[in-house]
């Protein structure tokens, strides 16, 4: 558990890395089983588009454990009631992240404040890798940009709380 963790001589930095590989790994056993079964249920083969759709794939990965890292600083601070973040951010950022339609369908004020978020770039750009438009190396670079600041206020934000936590005394509270 997190209190047999956080007694050991783990550094904060590592228990970030460790959680970004495991994440990893989760990804993997879901996506390449299902990727693979995609062809022949489906008729539908991602390994066709090949690399451009798997690097507009990683950049979704860097914006996942950038939330994933600021939640998990959150729910080490002030408890599981934390959690609730993780799932809100998801439904409040899908419509406007170009999941479901492209940016330009949004009025202009919100396609402002998607562009200010790595998905709309990734989306927009896997959208033109699937529709034979070839790879945008503008999209990949912009949602690459912006997860770099994206990580790196998720992990300020995993250490600040992390250090609080630790001074308040609740990383022997928190549990499983």
């Amino acid at each position: 558990n997190l209190g047999h963790l956080f007694v050991s001589p783990l550094r904060p930095w590592e228990f970030m890395i460790a959680l970004t590989i495991v994440s990893l790994l989760r990804t993997l056993v879901g996506i390449l089983p299902a990727a693979f079964l995609a062809a022949p249920l489906f008729g539908v083969s991602v390994w066709e588009t090949g690399l451009p759709l798997a690097a507009f794939f990683g950049n979704l990965m860097l914006l996942g454990w950038a939330m994933g890292m600021a939640i998990t600083g959150l729910i080490l601070r002030v408890g599981l009631g934390a959690e609730s973040i993780a799932w809100a951010a998801i439904f409040i950022l899908a419509p406007i992240s170009a999941v479901y339609y492209p940016i330009d369908v949004l009025p202009s004020w919100l396609q402002s404040i998607a562009w200010g978020l790595p998905p709309a770039y990734v989306f927009e750009g896997m959208r033109s890798v699937l529709f034979g438009q070839g790879f945008r190396l503008d999209l990949f670079l912009g949602a690459l940009g912006l997860n770099a600041v994206y990580l790196a206020l998720g992990a300020a934000t995993f250490l600040y709380n992390f250090r609080a936590a630790r001074i308040e005394g609740k990383l022997l509270q928190t549990g499983e």
